[in-house]
């Protein structure tokens, strides 16, 4: 179900009460998660595969990350596996052409799906792997090491924007549990309505900015192509999953606001005339400060210094 949220309601509860406002929005999602978890360790046996999929910007990685470390504290000890390990290797002339854009980077051809599927079907039969590592600096697929080998009751949980597409991970529906993850809520200021899409691109624009190298501008730029790999690739498959949830922290926009308000002010108007409409909520959202959003939030996979290594 979609929720709307009013702009002006989230302004007076950041203005009068942040800590607390942004701990109990921060509360609510981990009491989602925990039901979650509880319906997942009952039917560890027959789906000892979890997996995670979702848009770009929806937050998987600390949604598998939280999953973990609470199943583990019940003594299910899981493993979480990243679809990005199992990407093809490129050579040379691959890496030149996916840098100008002439290698869709959002396929599911990206994927090894043969290495995967093999290894997780490994993995359900409880036969050691040795699990990939892919290198970004030098876009190849290395083996450090590390050999997995489950244990009856272990779990594994693989995330990835393909994890729910049959032809990627190949392995019989009936041994996985199946998570949709992404924003659903929209937020509301006078007639305008922002669809989550747009929440999801003011995460991508701060963690590209602070961690990526890469300017707004540059991650706006990108934003059809992203879409359209959306829904390519990861919609037609969101009907397979088991479960769904909400990613949207009510507080998250004013957390943006001192992050990112005013690079976007400097654009050019092109630039800025089709997001204009998340210019409107982000110049109206009441700040946060860093010092409120809690360090286990899942918002720390974008602003950083937060508990997970990412």
């Amino acid at each position: 179900m979609i929720s709307i949220l009013y702009l002006n309601d989230i302004n007076r509860e950041l203005t009068a009460a942040p800590a607390a406002f942004a701990a109990r929005a921060d509360a609510e999602y981990e009491a989602r998660l925990q039901r979650l978890a509880q319906d997942i360790y009952a039917h560890r046996e027959e789906n000892p595969v979890i997996l995670i999929s979702g848009p770009s910007g929806s937050g998987k990685t600390t949604t598998a990350l939280k999953l973990e470390k609470l199943l583990d504290s019940w003594g299910c000890e899981t493993h979480t596996l990243s679809m990005d390990n199992y990407f093809h290797p490129f050579d040379e002339e691959q890496r030149q052409r996916a840098a100008r854009g002439e290698i869709d980077l959002e396929s599911p051809a990206r994927v090894d799906a043969d290495l995967l599927s093999r290894q997780l079907r490994d993995i359900i039969r409880r036969r050691p792997v040795r699990l990939p590592k892919y290198d970004f600096t030098t876009s190849q697929r290395v083996y450090p090491g590390a050999v997995l080998e489950r244990r009856s009751g272990d779990l594994v949980i693989l995330e990835g924007i393909h994890a729910l597409n049959p032809d990627v991970v190949q392995i019989p529906d009936e041994s996985s549990a199946r998570l949709y993850i992404s924003v659903r809520t929209r937020v509301a200021d006078g007639g305008l309505v922002l669809h989550p899409a747009k929440i999801r691109l003011l995460r991508r624009m701060v963690r590209d900015r602070l961690y990526r190298s890469r300017s707004v501008e540059e991650t706006l730029r990108l934003y059809d192509s992203v879409q359209r790999g959306e829904g390519l690739y990861i919609m037609p498959h969101k009907h397979r999953a088991t479960h769904e949830i909400d990613t949207f922290f009510p507080y998250e926009i004013g957390a943006y606001r001192p992050l990112l308000l005013q690079d976007l002010l400097g654009l050019d108007p092109q630039a800025l005339a089709p997001i204009q409409d998340l210019l409107q909520i982000l110049t109206n959202a009441a700040p946060l400060r860093e010092a409120f959003v809690p360090r286990s939030s899942m918002i720390r996979e974008f602003i950083g210094n937060g508990q997970f290594a990412y």
